[in-house]
């Protein structure tokens, strides 16, 4: 007869710690591979039902990966589940979907109004000229004479931060990024009509860069994020 559920929670989390243990005791890093199965269950003292239970746990949070055929391998370390959970969460509920969008734009403005002096140093004309280039392909689709108006506003962001050399930034600001995308048509809230004030504001962001002006800088960011936030509250007040 199976065990109760409550009976097998704590050996399963109790693996699933241990391989955890396991790659941080043995400074394993993306890519490393780690011991088979069997290796495992000696290791862990544990049955090969748990541990395979354990991988498919850590897979899913991308801290492990199965390669068919080869071994399973310290994952991505990405911050997958995390926009998996916030996404799933936006489209499951009328009330939170809109909290979702709200908390995803002033943690993104805290992000880069918070490392605005670090921003404006680290910048090289290169980079400056790089964004220059995306809000010139936005403002192409916005006329009508190309596309790609998302892709190259999520590249501008995407670019803003990678000066900081900072892995977690750069991974949470693309995460929240792909939720704030997935989740934003089911909120009717952004309409062509709000294309022509976002231009305008990546390209006073990219003004102040050249200027150096890190409180321009600053200001500018603030008054790109507050329309997206007046535009939330709208929409949920209608609702």
């Amino acid at each position: 007869m199976p065990a109760p559920k409550s009976a097998r929670q704590p050996l399963r989390q109790e693996v699933v710690d241990g391989i955890k243990t396991y790659i941080l005791g043995n400074r394993l890093r993306p890519g490393d591979p780690l011991p088979t199965e069997t290796a495992l269950c000696e290791t862990l003292g544990a049955s090969r039902s748990s541990v395979r239970e354990a991988i498919r746990i850590l897979t899913a949070l991308d801290i492990v990966e199965v390669r068919h055929g080869h071994g399973t391998y310290v994952g991505r370390l990405s911050l997958s589940a995390l926009v998996e959970s916030l996404t799933f969460r936006g489209l499951l509920s009328p009330d939170d979907d809109f909290q979702v969008m709200s908390d995803l734009v002033e943690v993104r403005e805290l992000f880069e109004r918070g490392m605005a002096e670090r921003l404006v140093a680290s910048l090289t004309g290169e980079q400056v000229d790089r964004l220059q280039g995306y809000v010139d392909v936005m403002r192409d689709a916005e006329a009508g004479k190309g596309h790609g108006f998302v892709d190259a506003d999520r590249s501008f962001h995407a670019l803003l931060v990678a000066p900081l050399g900072n892995d977690l930034v750069g991974q949470l600001s693309a995460a929240f990024w792909d939720v704030y995308v997935i989740v934003a048509p089911h909120l009717d809230v952004f309409t062509h009509e709000h294309e022509a004030t976002t231009i305008a504001h990546h390209q006073r962001i990219v003004d102040a860069l050249r200027a150096g002006d890190v409180a321009e800088f600053a200001a500018a960011l603030s008054d790109h994020y507050a329309p997206v936030r007046r535009r939330i509250a709208e929409a949920r007040a209608r609702r």
